[in-house]
Formats: C-alpha cells, sequence, structure tokens
C-alpha cells in the first residue's frame, strides 16, 4: 500500500503506448486477449528476468525471493562449518501464511495471520526480526499493513478489530478503534505524515458497513467515512484495501463490485475504473493497491495471478506473473499483498508458495536504492 517510490515505470503517455502494443501482442498470441490460465510461463533468453519480456522495452526485472530469515542473514562462517562436518543444513524462520507487505527504506514489514506476528527482513542491515509477539501490542490475527513516511508500522488486526501502531524497529506505541467501531477489517492506509489512518472495513454478507473509516492518529478521534453498502458510484461491495496516490486522490478496491473506485483528499466521489472479466484490465478477484510517486496504482488480483500497472487515470500499462504451480519468479497461485518502495522496487506476495517476489525497475541498478537509508548511516 506504499506511495513512497521516486520512480515511475515509464511516463503514463508512452507506457500507454507500450502497453496497447502488448495488448495487440497478445491478442494475436492468444486469440482472445485473455489472461493466461495454468503455467502461462514464456520463454524468455538466458539472462535476467524481466517485464515485458522481449521484444518490448523491459520495465522491470526479478530481482529476489524472499521466504525465510536466511535470505537477507548472513550465513555465519562457524555455523557453515559445522554443517560441512556433520552435513546438516542452514535453519531459518520461514513464513507460514504471509497476507500484506510494506516497504520503508530497505526494511520489509510482511504480516503473517497464521504466526499471528509480523515479519522483518531488513535488506540493508542483513537483520530478521519479529513484531507483535510482546504485551502490551501483541497481535491476534495482523492482516494489512502500511507504513508513513518516518517508518512508524500500522497493523490491522481483524480478530480484535484494532489498529496497532509500532515504531520501525518494532516498539508498540499505541492502538485505534475497538469491536463497537468495525465489523470486519480487511486492512490500514496511513498519510505520508502520518496524521491520518484509513481502515477498511469489509464488513460481511449481513452487514450494511462496507466503507472506510478514517481517524486522526495522534487521538483516534473518527473524522469521517467514506461509502457505504450498494452497487452506485462511491458505494462498495465487500472494500479490500485503499491507497493515496497523486494529490491525495484515495484509490479504494471495491471487490465484490469488481473496480476501482477513486475518491478526492475530502471523502468525496470522483470517479472509478475496472470490472468484471478475463480481458487485460478486467478484475477478477482484486485484493490490494499500491502507489508509486508518478500515481501509477499496482493492482493484486488472486485470481489471475498477477499484478496490473495502471496509470492514474486507470489506463492500463502492463501487468507482471501468471497462474503456476510451479512457484517460480513470477509465478502464484493465491497472491494477496503488494507493496512499492521509495526507490519504486514492487514487492508482491503469495500465501500459497509463503514467499515474496521483488522487482526492481529496469533503470535502476542492482547495487542502489535505499538510499536515504543509505545517507544517513553515511551522515550526510
Amino acid at each position: 500500500m506504499n506511495r513512497h517510490s521516486t520512480q515511475n515505470p515509464r511516463p503514463p503517455s508512452r507506457i500507454a503506448r507500450i502497453a496497447a502494443s502488448l495488448g495487440a501482442t497478445l491478442l494475436v498470441l492468444a486469440g482472445c486477449a485473455q489472461l493466461p490460465d495454468g503455467d502461462g510461463s514464456v520463454a524468455q533468453p538466458a539472462g535476467p528476468l524481466v517485464f515485458p519480456g522481449p521484444p518490448d522495452e523491459p520495465r522491470f526485472v526479478y530481482e529476489r525471493t524472499l521466504t525465510n530469515s536466511t535470505d537477507v542473514v548472513a550465513d555465519n562462517s562457524d555455523d557453515a562449518l559445522r554443517r560441512a562436518l556433520t552435513g546438516g543444513q542452514r535453519a531459518g524462520q520461514f513464513m507460514t501464511k504471509p497476507y500484506a507487505v510494506a516497504a520503508h527504506r530497505g526494511r520489509i514489514f510482511v504480516s503473517d495471520s497464521a504466526d499471528r506476528n509480523v515479519k522483518v527482513f531488513d535488506i540493508p542491515e542483513g537483520r530478521f526480526f519479529t513484531i507483535g509477539e510482546e504485551e502490551p501490542g501483541v497481535l491476534a490475527k495482523p492482516l494489512g499493513l502500511d507504513v508513513d513516511s518516518s517508518g512508524r508500522l500500522y497493523v490491522a488486526d481483524a480478530t480484535q478489530k484494532m489498529i496497532f501502531i509500532y515504531d520501525r524497529d518494532g516498539k508498540f506505541l499505541r492502538k485505534i478503534g475497538g469491536k463497537e467501531l468495525f465489523d470486519r477489517i480487511s486492512s490500514v492506509t496511513v498519510d505520508p505524515a502520518g496524521k491520518q489512518i484509513y481502515v477498511v472495513d469489509i464488513g460481511g454478507v449481513k452487514s450494511e458497513n462496507h466503507r472506510v473509516r478514517v481517524f486522526d492518529t495522534a487521538t483516534g478521534r473518527h473524522v469521517m467515512d467514506i461509502g457505504k453498502r450498494g452497487t452506485g458510484p462511491g458505494e462498495f461491495n465487500l472494500p479490500r484495501d485503499m491507497a493515496i496516490g497523486l494529490d491525495g486522490r484515495l484509490y479504494v478496491v471495491d471487490g465484490g463490485n469488481f473496480r476501482i473506485q477513486v475518491f478526492n483528499a475530502d471523502g468525496s466521489y470522483r470517479e472509478s475504473f475496472g470490472t468484471v472479466g478475463r480481458q487485460l484490465g478486467n478484475f477478477a478477484r482484486p485484493k490490494e493497491i499500491a502507489t508509486d510517486a508518478g500515481g501509477n496504482l499496482y493492482v493484486a488480483d488472486a485470481a489471475f495471478g498477477n499484478f496490473q500497472i495502471f496509470n492514474p487515470e486507470g489506463e492500463l500499462l502492463m501487468y507482471i506473473g501468471n497462474r503456476s504451480e510451479r512457484g517460480g519468479p513470477a509465478q502464484y497461485i493465491l497472491p494477496s499483498g503488494i507493496a512499492v518502495d521509495e526507490d519504486g522496487r514492487v514487492f508482491f506476495v503469495d500465501q500459497w508458495f509463503a514467499k515474496i517476489d521483488v522487482f526492481r525497475p529496469y533503470s535502476l541498478p542492482a547495487d542502489q536504492g535505499f538510499s536515504i537509508r543509505q545517507a544517513a548511516k553515511s551522515g550526510k
């Protein structure tokens, strides 16, 4: 749900032309431009896995997959020697059922609803730790996540119907909410300054409270509600997630209506895009959404096994991922969470394979990124 990227996949007008070209190619190959079923893999030449594939100009490159603590924590030489002598294997702490992801200066937070905690992968520091296992900030069923510009972490707990707030290192700060305020929490979004939080109440079949509730972060005061149950403009049917884009626009995943609804910063309805279907740009089971600094939207779809990228006006730019039982890079069965960091890296969660795939903007060198954190560490 992050919106702090400093890079753009491409200026919208040019990407739109590229996406149109890509879509036309798929029309010829697939006959109906439907999103691929089954394996869906496309042969690529030896070298980095890039998106879109040749002959189109690449925009993203697959960088790595995170599954457990050993993916970021350096191997200990003594342990390595012991394993070499005994034939043992290196042990790590794995994710069990990851749901949502948030990123801040190379520190990756992922909620694990089965383990009842948030797992933290710190790539620059080579560190792994967990959040939400100690009082008074014990989590029961963490789902949606977000971070503000200072790195404070916001966790939506579906069981306790509360938003838990921690500092960047996992120290519990406070919580907002309660069972009298929500029917069924799905996710949380915070504005970059950390002044307001937006909580998606998914409601349910028997509930009329399908809405986004807005609170003042410092006081916990309820500020306003956005939306109600329905199918009309500004109405929701099982909303799932929300992100903040350009000019403070609010983008809400309206899951049961198979669309993205757009609101102004004051909560007034602006427009919507998307419809149910299997064509490129349609939605089947949209779950989470993220934005970057250019205002582009990244929408995870659990049925398609991918995420689609749209410009701020809802025009499709490209998509990454296919449904596959292999579980390799960009192959998914049950994707859920998505985030975009300050450098434009995309973090995409698959629950079935319990992994996070990381995609880097093609223009960003592999040894660069996390620039703000690196500058702070060097004292600049």
